[in-house]
């Protein structure tokens, strides 16, 4: 295992990461405050400071655990849950798919942010490859949060968007999956399935859209 590597590699991430998961799980706190449910806000999770969102299996031993034993090669990690009661909600079945589509949403921005911030640092001459190099991880891991939280499985956001879409007796059967949720998609995860079915071709079709949205950007700086 190269150690220097590995210390570049997280220098690079790390600011990527605390913002796309902390943003990520404050989006969900501040639509669901929006929408009627104040127990996130109650207890303190819409906010900024990473340390409320960090897990510590999640976020930093599992990550950490996986680059070990794969090489770099696989990684996976989550952040704290923000609680939800959705029977607070004004409308649950309704505001549940809001709530669900918040964290995806700041990732897809966060992206595009990131990205901006590439082409200006890169049309105002700026050649240090450590600051484009986090550009583009902050692209990448936004992209990545984005499109794999979308995965329609509770407990996933995508799940709850789906049971929110659905009527109301097959919002029921894929809701029982939830206590199983995260054993399957992590089964799915380690067979390849959702990597080749969902992440490469929503991946592409989110650099795709990144590209059209940064276009104005790219001109301007390029």
């Amino acid at each position: 295992m190269d150690i220097a590597n590995l210390i570049q590699t997280v220098a690079i991430y790390a600011l990527p990461v605390l913002f796309a998961i902390t943003i990520h799980e404050a989006a969900h706190g501040y639509a669901a405050r929006h929408f009627g449910d104040n127990t996130a806000y109650l207890l303190g999770r819409i906010t900024l400071n990473p340390i409320k969102h960090i897990d510590p299996v999640g976020t930093l031993l599992m990550p950490l655990v996986l680059y070990f034993a794969t090489s770099g090669a696989f990684l996976f990690g989550y952040a704290k849950p923000v609680p939800v009661r959705f029977g607070n909600l004004r409308h649950p079945k309704r505001d549940m798919v809001w709530v669900a589509l918040a964290g995806p949403a700041a990732n897809f921005v966060q992206a595009f942010l990131w990205g901006g911030l590439f082409f200006i640092l890169r049309g105002t001459g700026t050649t240090e490859p450590f600051f484009l190099k986090m550009a583009q991880g902050g692209i990448l891991v936004n992209l990545v949060m984005f499109t794999f939280n979308l995965f329609p499985l509770p407990p996933l956001d995508g799940g709850r968007i789906l049971v929110g879409l659905l009527p109301y007796r097959q919002a029921e059967l894929v809701s029982r999956i939830e206590p199983y949720g995260f054993f399957i998609v992590m089964a799915l995860v380690i067979t390849g399935v959702v990597s080749s079915l969902w992440l490469q071709p929503l991946m592409a079709l989110s650099y795709g859209l990144l590209d059209i949205l940064l276009t104005p950007i790219s001109m301007i700086f390029g």
